[in-house]
């Protein structure tokens, strides 16, 4: 059980768990082992069953219009599916079968909704988590990966995500920064926070173009992802504005990896060639984290903005870390 337990604690779906919180959830999950090569379920088959993966490796396909049939995902430890057929009371939309022998916990729809009625507070949490990482999916990937992504492709994206960049919006950040404090302060782990501001984008905009300003942008997103980490958040904030949550990550790793990125959004050439006194793009970035520099997460916010704000006054061009 102890083996058990503290599996689940690297999970995902469980990350704003407690640890007696995973206690409660313990005796709803059931153990299997599957050898090589079996199928888990079919495409149409009744769906009852959400998986995790504690170890090996899960193939998921789909079948195309000519009857062959296509890989479009891999899960591995720690990775869940299925879960849709659950809520919707539908049959599944792929098949799953093992890539090698893989050992999974299963939550019955029986035992997910005696859950939810006798502890709502973790189910709240759980699916919470799930709406995030299948939000992460979608942003990586157009193809359906999962029976959430079947379920709510375009609902779930207009909500959660920002229509140009595809990164998520403010409204999908407000409860994701909460939910990742409290979990960093329940494990005693580091949470840092950038703002970032693209340098002159107003003076951009007029003197070339808002299809300019809109490429700047998505080259700018396109450098942040390229450093970022499965489980970071970037969100854009406003038209020019953003903000990025690293969960785990202290003040010396953020202040290496903004300054990378600064390095490399400097050297874009979008602008260049033009005669147009702004003929480079820039970003100012303010940093700050908890616990070193915030104990909450409003004073978090304000730290990043007047580091932020600084990092502007001095020239832009710049990180800037929080007093």
């Amino acid at each position: 059980m102890d083996n058990t337990v503290e599996f689940l604690r690297q999970v995902d779906i469980f990350s704003l768990l407690s640890s007696s919180e995973i206690h409660n959830i313990l005796n709803s999950l059931h153990f299997t082992e599957i050898e090589k090569g079996e199928t888990i379920f079919k495409e149409g088959d009744e769906g009852k069953m959400l998986f995790i993966v504690k170890s090996g490796k899960i193939s998921i396909s789909i079948r195309l219009s000519d009857g062959k049939e296509r890989e479009i995902t891999e899960f591995s430890s720690g990775d869940f599916f299925g879960e849709m057929s659950i809520f919707e009371n539908a049959p599944r939309s792929a098949t799953c079968h093992t890539k090698e022998k893989s050992s999974l916990l299963s939550l019955h729809e029986s035992d997910f909704f005696k859950l939810i009625k006798d502890h709502s507070y973790i189910a709240i949490k759980i699916m919470y988590r799930m709406l995030t990482i299948t939000s992460q999916r979608l942003r990586d990937t157009s193809e359906f990966l999962s029976d959430m992504v079947v379920w709510g492709e375009k609902a779930t994206k207009r909500a959660v995500t920002d229509e140009l960049t595809g990164v998520y919006n403010r409204r999908f950040l407000d409860g994701a920064l909460e939910n990742y404090f409290v979990a960093s302060k329940n494990k005693s782990k580091p949470l840092s926070l950038i703002m970032v501001d693209l340098d002159y984008f107003r003076e951009i905009n007029e003197k070339y173009g808002n299809k300019t300003g809109d490429h700047v942008i998505l080259a700018v997103v396109d450098v942040f992802k390229k450093y970022l980490r499965k489980h970071d958040i970037i969100a854009r904030y406003g038209g020019d504005e953003f903000t990025v949550l690293l969960p785990d990550t202290d003040i010396d790793d953020v202040r290496g990896l903004a300054e990378n990125i600064c390095k490399e959004v400097r050297v874009l050439d979008l602008l260049m060639g033009s005669e147009c006194p702004i003929n480079k793009v820039t970003i100012s970035q303010g940093i700050a984290s908890f616990p070193e520099h915030a104990d909450n997460i409003k004073t978090l916010l304000e730290k990043a903005d007047q580091a932020l704000y600084r990092a502007k006054k001095e020239g832009r061009n710049r990180v800037n870390i929080a007093d």
